[in-house]
């Protein structure tokens, strides 16, 4: 089949290399434009944009696919089907409709849960056990399209949006590889999704990472994980925003106003939440780079001072 691939971010390039070692031809692959990075705020490609160059493949950088000229250029790509995996750019219907077979799409959860931006953080800081990742035929809503196959991924404790997003995206990439053969040979039949449990996974921000040290350890700690590696979620020292990046909830009662610190040492640094005890066990000073506890720990007297 001739593919075209539309994707962005780290996420999207294990799938273009599982198609990219097919026997189907990649035509053409669509990445959001380059966009400043850095401390120099150069323009900097995707990494989906980096690996089409890499392997000489035609790149279209639209800023929309609404208009006329991107339609007929896509269209004039004659592609039997166009693979979408976290693209970032509404598909409007005429481009939906072109490709012989439509498009598809690789969504990190199990839908209908957890449809839109943030799907792998929202499904932590809500301390889910499972989640997985989807492959659907695209319609016009979000996310909304029929299921053409799904993979299912446990959750564990220890996880974090970074190590979820590393397995989901390797996922992602077997299931696409299963599902585009199928659909070259006909062997696959999408069904509707549930009209139950359907949830939102609304777009990250760094205004949510702030620590509230009202709510409980465990729902601090399925945040902290969720938010590390981006936005990191954060709390306040004597005026220092202090960055962390690990951190368990321990049984037991607070025993001190919420923020405040109880203990220190190699094992962890506790401090009282609104309910249970929460031990950050990696942390970043301003200026610093991230430190485990007992690092963290010296030349700081950190016991009874509170974070904010």
């Amino acid at each position: 089949m001739r593919i075209i691939f539309a994707g962005t971010p780290d996420f999207a390039t294990p799938c273009l290399q599982a198609l990219l070692k097919s026997r189907h031809e990649v035509v053409a692959v669509y990445s959001q434009p380059d966009r400043p990075a850095g401390r120099g705020r150069k323009l900097t490609p995707s990494p989906v944009k980096k690996l089409a160059v890499e392997y000489g493949l035609p790149v279209f950088q639209p800023m929309s696919l609404r208009d006329e000229k991107s339609q007929a250029e896509l269209e004039a790509l004659q592609a039997d089907l166009m693979v979408v995996v976290a693209y970032g750019l509404i598909l409007p219907q005429a481009v939906l409709d072109t490709p012989r077979l439509g498009c598809i799409n690789v969504h990190a959860s199990l839908l209908p849960r957890w449809r839109g931006a943030a799907p792998i953080q929202r499904a932590i800081e809500a301390g889910d056990a499972e989640t997985g990742v989807t492959l659907m035929q695209m319609d016009a809503g979000l996310d909304t399209g029929d299921i053409l196959l799904e993979s299912r991924c446990p959750i564990s404790r220890d996880d974090t949006g970074g190590s979820l997003h590393d397995r989901l995206s390797a996922l992602g990439a077997d299931l696409l590889t299963e599902g585009v053969e199928a659909l070259d040979t006909g062997r696959i039949q999408a069904h509707p999704q549930s009209v139950e449990g359907v949830t939102y996974a609304g777009k990250l921000s760094k205004a949510e990472a702030r620590v509230d040290w009202n709510d409980s350890a465990e729902k601090i700690a399925r945040r902290i994980h969720a938010f590390n590696p981006w936005p990191v979620c954060h709390s306040h020292l004597d005026g220092e925003q202090i960055r962390l990046w690990y951190a368990h909830c321990l049984p037991g009662k607070p025993g001190a106003a919420p923020g405040t610190v109880i203990a220190a040492d190699d094992q962890g640094i506790d401090i009282a939440c609104g309910e249970g005890l929460l031990r950050i066990l990696q942390l970043q000073w301003p200026g610093g780079r991230p430190l485990n506890a007992g690092q963290a720990c010296h030349g700081h007297d950190l016991i009874g001072r509170r974070f904010e």
